[in-house]
């Protein structure tokens, strides 16, 4: 399974989440130019720091992918439910 994938199902399975909220502000601000903190990604645990990487491949590698659309919207659902600190 992509990272993409990967992630969406995390985001779904575990929206409250350290993790969730951070792969999702990633993926916002891949989609969406926004500013990032790399170091938000220092805080992930080993997998989910690997899956973070893995997202930046494969966005890398196929911008246009019609997955990252779909967790690009349940990232903006997810910012919409829980307001950022």
């Amino acid at each position: 399974m992509n990272a993409i994938k990967k992630t969406r199902r995390l985001i779904e399975a575990e929206p409250a989440s350290q993790s969730a909220q951070t792969l999702a502000r990633l993926v916002r601000a891949l989609e969406s130019d926004e500013k990032f903190a790399l170091a938000d990604l220092y805080e992930l645990d080993y997998d989910n720091f690997d899956l973070a990487i893995e997202i930046l491949k494969e966005w890398r590698l196929d911008r246009y992918y019609m997955g990252k659309a779909k967790l690009h919207d349940l990232s903006v659902y997810l910012s919409e439910l829980q307001p950022e600190p």
